[in-house]
């Protein structure tokens, strides 16, 4: 891979960490035209997604028919990839009503990572070792490793370990070529090129990371029956806002008023499904 940058070249330089001369006046550009082209570069994301989406495919079904039969969905990496996989599964319970356990994060430096940078957990294999002993694995269970590079040790610790233990490995890279994807079973590579703030992958790459996760968790949980239509009917009511959206659900659903869907909510427990089957008996 040929690394650009200010005339020089580095053939070991992942794309992420490219350092384009076009940009090198970036910080004497106003701000308007800082934000358009800032914006400019964010809009190539959704096409190097678009590239991928075979691919993200075949990990969607191998995934929702490893969690149909009790398997998990973990991922794993580092800093701005870390976080991003544990938001991702975070937001999988109040959605999803997946089970405590089912879709899990696990990041570089463990939870206070989150908002903070642990420096050198990225470069600590054995930190990963750790975090998947602590999970368990088993043959039904799937690692996403998530990492910008390809090259973090410790995401690439993760994979190699979910195969040594018979779990399903998936690797989601924004370099081609990776060594990531090279250990995983299934690889997502979406390459968004050179980042306007030279390495700062919590831009276009991280941009695409999430992109790629949402596509994800949100296609393995229609495949699992989560959804009706397009209507959320396993959303977790835990606030007002959920609340009154479980009852426009029941309300899509069966046609009924909202009084008569609150009551057969609070019947429920808030269960939608369970509130949608009092109402049509």
């Amino acid at each position: 891979m040929r690394g650009e940058g200010f005339g020089m070249e580095n053939a070991d330089r992942p794309v992420t960490e490219e350092v384009r001369p076009q940009w090198a006046g970036l910080d004497r550009l106003g701000t308007l035209e800082l934000l358009r082209l800032l914006n400019a570069e964010d809009r190539t994301v959704a096409g190097a997604v678009a590239g991928q989406l075979p691919r993200i495919a075949v990990v969607v079904d191998a995934v929702a028919g490893r969690m149909a039969r009790g398997g998990r969905l973990v991922y794993a990496g580092a800093g701005t990839a870390g976080r991003l996989g544990v938001l991702d599964a975070s937001e999988c319970p109040p959605t999803f009503n997946t089970a405590p356990g089912q879709v899990v994060g696990v990041i570089a430096g463990g939870a206070r990572a989150l908002v903070r940078a642990v420096e050198g957990a990225e470069d600590r294999p054995e930190l990963a070792a750790a975090d998947l002993a602590a999970l368990a694995l088993t043959a039904e269970d799937t690692v996403v490793g998530v990492s910008a590079s390809g090259r973090t040790p410790y995401t690439v610790a993760a994979v190699r370990g979910a195969r040594a233990a018979g779990a399903l490995a998936v690797g989601l890279a924004g370099s081609a070529g990776s060594p990531l994807v090279a250990a995983a079973e299934l690889g997502i590579e979406v390459v968004t090129g050179p980042e306007v703030v030279a390495g700062s992958t919590r831009l276009k790459a991280g941009t695409a990371q999430k992109l790629v996760l949402n596509l994800l968790s949100t296609a393995v949980m229609v495949r699992l029956g989560k959804t009706y239509g397009n209507l959320m009917v396993d959303v977790r009511a835990g606030n007002a806002k959920l609340r009154d959206r479980a009852r426009r659900i029941v309300t899509e659903i069966t046609g009924t008023d909202e009084e008569t869907a609150r009551r057969a909510l609070a019947a429920t427990g808030g269960e939608v499904k369970d509130a949608v089957l009092v109402v049509l008996a």
